[in-house]
């Protein structure tokens, strides 16, 4: 289970990446947050998202609909 919940349904790129971004910004290192978003271009977001901030991706999978990330705060 994550630290911290984002529920990014039905928001458009960029909107999941800056509330992500905005959430993570508050977190502890090591801690863990799921998004939960439906844009499928979220998958390739969320990837280069955490390639340029150095956080790490740890899950990505999609079901009805529905894309779901885990990203750990490294730094």
């Amino acid at each position: 289970m994550a630290d911290q919940q984002l529920d990014a349904k039905g928001l458009n790129c960029p909107l999941p990446i800056l509330r992500a971004k905005k959430a993570i910004k508050g977190m502890e290192t090591g801690a863990t947050l799921e998004i939960e978003a439906t844009d499928p271009g979220a998958v390739k977001d969320f990837e280069a998202f955490c390639r340029v901030t150095g956080n790490e991706l740890l899950d990505s999978n999609e079901g009805d609909g529905v894309y779901k990330f885990l990203i750990k705060k490294t730094g």
